[in-house]
């Protein structure tokens, strides 16, 4: 195998890589998929503080009755990490079958009080979380911080293509033109 300027030569075939262009196409490809995180952060962070929002000022007591638990094992398979407990609650004439958020144990048949959003059985949490709960602006520092170095990495991305030539234009003929003597 020999190596040839840009191209690689095996057995009488060649091969030619652009590097230029694949260092384009994968600054691009990073740069979109930094963004695609940025915009899901984004999202994620604005989702969380609705929800939260959403329990407080809409949320309406219920009372589950627990149909059964499950033991969640570790991460080895040997200790006890929680538990799963599933259970059900009717609310406006439509039962509700929901997995309880608080992970601990309850007997078969007991009764949990829980708050949820009329419409929305998933949207569920017990009262005491309810309360603690407090939309944040916190949620939006890590997205923030990415889309600042999005930012630059685009620029600086674009001021290295500028300086390298590959813009992607053409340069206009009267530029590129040599000078000619009269």
């Amino acid at each position: 195998m020999e190596g040839v300027g840009d191209a690689t030569v095996l057995r009488g075939a060649s091969a030619a890589v652009d590097v230029r262009r694949l260092g384009r196409v994968l600054a691009g490809v990073g740069l979109a998929a930094l963004a695609v995180l940025v915009a899901t952060l984004f999202w994620a962070g604005a989702r969380h503080n609705s929800r939260i929002d959403r329990l407080r000022d809409d949320g309406v007591p219920v009372t589950a009755t627990v149909a059964q638990c499950r033991g969640l094992m570790g991460g080895s398979g040997s200790n006890l990490a929680g538990y799963e407990c599933t259970g059900s609650f009717v609310l406006d004439g439509h039962r509700s079958e929901i997995t309880l958020p608080d992970g601990a144990l309850h007997a078969r048949g007991s009764v949990v009080q829980l708050v949820t959003v009329p419409g929305d059985p998933t949207l569920l949490a017990t009262p005491a979380t309810v309360r603690a709960m407090r939309t944040s602006s916190g949620v939006y520092v890590l997205p923030a911080v990415l889309l600042v170095v999005l930012v630059a990495l685009s620029a600086g991305v674009g001021v290295v293509l500028r300086s390298a030539g590959c813009t992607g234009r053409s340069r206009p003929a009267w530029r590129s033109a040599a000078p000619t003597a009269q």
